[in-house]
């Protein structure tokens, strides 16, 4: 299975609740939405990928637990971002502060912003050069930190704000040490 793409033009424009349903009425696909208008339909992971998700999110939610400092996010949580875009991350994470600063709908619904921290994990399915797009969407739209990381090549690209991307290659059997740095 791969990824669908669908272009909307301007004129179609969906509204958040629209998208909303949208999003509702077609599970299991996750849909993202570009902010040029490409309806992204992303089919579910397969077994190796949804492990690897899971234990990304197991280290970040486990590492919050002790910090207090913020709320995690699972790669089913879609984000509005500032741009316009709708963007699921395989990981993301939010400062407290920022995220009670959200009215409970917005917390319950597609929260609008973009997180501090992401984590996109490739899976077979996904498109190295487009991942590497959304990672810059990230940065452009506030993200602080993110990090990319393709078990295929392998390597990590770390993306900070304002900064140039640092690419890690690694081994299996000697992979890298991530730092959150200033923002985890």
């Amino acid at each position: 299975m791969e990824t669908l793409s669908l272009n909307l033009p301007p004129s179609v424009g969906l509204t958040d609740e629209q998208f909303y349903q949208l999003c509702i009425a077609n599970e299991p696909w996750k849909l993202e939405l570009t902010q040029t208008g490409e309806l992204l339909i992303i089919p579910p992971t397969g077994g190796e990928s949804g492990i690897r998700n899971s234990d990304v999110n197991t280290e970040l939610g486990l590492w919050n637990r002790q910090a207090k400092l913020g709320k995690v996010f699972d790669s089913s949580t879609e984000f509005k971002l500032p741009s316009g875009a709708y963007r699921c991350p395989d990981a993301a994470w939010v400062k407290l502060e920022r995220w009670q600063a959200l009215t409970k709908d917005e917390q319950r619904r597609f929260p609008p912003m973009c997180p501090d921290f992401v984590i996109e994990l490739r899976s077979e399915t996904d498109s190295l050069d487009k991942l590497r797009a959304k990672m810059r969407e990230y940065q452009e739209n506030g993200a602080s930190l993110g990090w990319l990381i393709d078990p295929q090549t392998p390597l990590v690209e770390i993306y900070r704000s304002g900064q140039d991307v640092e690419v890690v290659n690694f081994s299996f059997e000697n992979p890298p040490l991530l730092s959150g740095e200033e923002v985890l």
